[in-house]
């Protein structure tokens, strides 16, 4: 049956695909090290389905073609027949596997309505990364062609085009809107904090998903609230200000473009690292900096390290269950299955929240929003996204009957904005870390010792409990 996929660029090219599809693959095992890898994976065996157990995707559907290993046998199956030795014998000597552009039509639907969020990995007694051979087989597929339309007019705009950032947000544009955010603190909180543009040797350069600028004004309210209460020694850079990398999701030669281009805008200011805004993947991504900008990597840092970093120190005082609505957390996958930043976030939300519930499961078990792997920016999908991959996460969200979920990444606050919304939800709010640490910060304070001029004796930042002998708070 012929499958149809209108998210694509434009309708393959049928005639010789097959042969493009194994010299594109031939050429990916040639300047990489994933024919390790893939050798290791063939020889393990992938087919137990164990992985059915955590995969929020297969337990919406209960297809057969929705297990992950089952995804995962599609590659390499391929790998087996053409890129080894018993399987090229094997295929000379008798009637075996042959790959055929309707086995690249299923691989290339499959791999997309995975959402990349790597839980199944958990559950694998071999520790098989199913999510790592989604990302193969998409790179595979793209270098012949077989890219979203969405992931690769995002992609191009970024790497060729005028604005050179994924929202087409020219560089006046973003000056004009930092400066209404500037006039918006003066407005509303009477305290002069600025969005520093261009500032030559700055200890950081700021990268939040470009998106930002046009749809999470609270959040980089409280980005910059946070960074001018602590004193922070921050820049936005003109040349690039997009954390966004799509090539994460589907190409590792697009990633390593993308990440270059960040290192060079460090150096092009002087300053000492990437400083990445609330977005898991763009933060994930940022960690090739030592891969990619090797011969000089910038340090990296993402914003929930820097802002809990500062409170626990005392450098930034935030009010205590100022925030009444009932509260809950939503781990993004990237910065969250290796357990790499999932308590920070949930010490200050304890604190300014007085009505804190976390989801069940969470942290590196968590569910994904639904929209992982760039499926998000896929809009000709949502019915897919949230109706399946965005099911388990609306229950989740559910059972805790929070009115704030706090989800310090872009691509899952768009997403779970519209779980809500297609899930009868409409009185829970999405929202960023720094819109709640935004309400937290007191502002009064703030507004007096502005007041009182630059040689005044600033007000001293409550340190959070437990900061002086590092314990938590009860």
């Amino acid at each position: 049956m012929e499958r149809k996929l209108p998210y694509y660029t434009e309708p393959f090219e049928r005639t010789g695909l097959a042969r493009r599809f194994l010299d594109a693959f031939a050429a990916i095992l040639t300047h990489s090290n994933y024919d390790l890898i893939l050798d290791a994976y063939a020889r393990l065996g992938t087919r137990c389905s164990r992985c059915t157990d955590l995969c929020q995707v297969y337990q919406a559907t209960g297809r057969t073609e929705d297990i992950p290993c089952h995804r995962s046998e599609l590659l390499l199956r391929v790998y087996r027949r053409y890129f080894t030795a018993p399987g090229r014998w094997k295929g000379r000597l008798f009637e075996s596997f042959t790959l055929t552009d309707e086995h690249i039509y299923e691989m290339a639907e499959s791999f997309y309505r995975c959402t990349a969020c790597r839980r199944c990995k958990l559950e694998c007694p071999m520790g098989i990364d199913h999510g790592l051979m989604t990302h193969l087989g998409r790179w595979i597929l793209a270098e012949i062609d077989i890219i979203p339309k969405a992931l690769l007019v995002s992609v191009r705009e970024q790497l060729e085009g005028e604005t050179k950032n994924t929202s087409a947000i020219p560089v006046p544009a973003l000056i004009d809107n930092c400066q209404f955010l500037e006039e918006e603190f003066e407005e509303i909180y009477g305290v002069p904090v600025k969005f520093p543009i261009d500032v030559t040797g700055a200890e950081w350069v700021f990268f939040p998903a470009v998106s930002d600028y046009l749809l999470e004004p609270d959040t980089l309210m409280g980005v910059a609230a946070v960074m001018h209460v602590t004193k922070g020694s921050w820049t936005i850079g003109t040349g690039n200000f997009d954390g966004i990398n799509y090539g994460l999701f589907y190409s590792d030669r697009m990633l390593g473009r993308i990440v270059r281009n960040e290192a060079k805008e460090v150096r092009r200011l002087r300053a000492g690292g990437v400083l990445v805004g609330e977005c898991g993947h763009a933060t994930r991504s940022a960690t090739f900096l030592a891969t990619y900008a090797a011969e000089d990597p910038p340090k990296l840092l993402n914003i929930l390290q820097y802002t809990h970093r500062a409170w626990k120190e005392g450098r930034l005082g935030l009010k205590k269950g100022v925030i009444e609505e009932r509260t809950t957390y939503h781990d993004p996958c990237n910065i969250a299955r290796t357990n790499w930043i999932v308590e920070e976030p949930r010490e200050i939300l304890r604190h300014i929240c007085a009505d804190y519930v976390d989801m069940v499961p969470n942290r590196s078990e968590n569910y994904c929003c639904g929209g992982g792997g760039g499926t998000v920016s896929i809009d000709e999908i949502r019915e897919f996204r949230t109706g399946i991959g965005g099911k388990r996460k609306a229950q989740q969200i559910r059972d805790t009957g929070a009115r704030y979920v706090v989800a310090p990444c872009a691509n899952c606050k768009k997403q779970l904005r519209e779980v809500c919304e297609d899930h009868g939800l409409s009185e829970v709010q999405v929202v960023g870390l720094h819109d709640l640490i935004l309400k937290a910060i007191d502002w009064e304070a703030l507004k007096a010792e502005a007041k009182a001029g630059p040689g005044a004796e600033p007000t001293a930042a409550a340190p959070p409990p437990g900061a002086e002998t590092g314990k938590e708070e009860s």
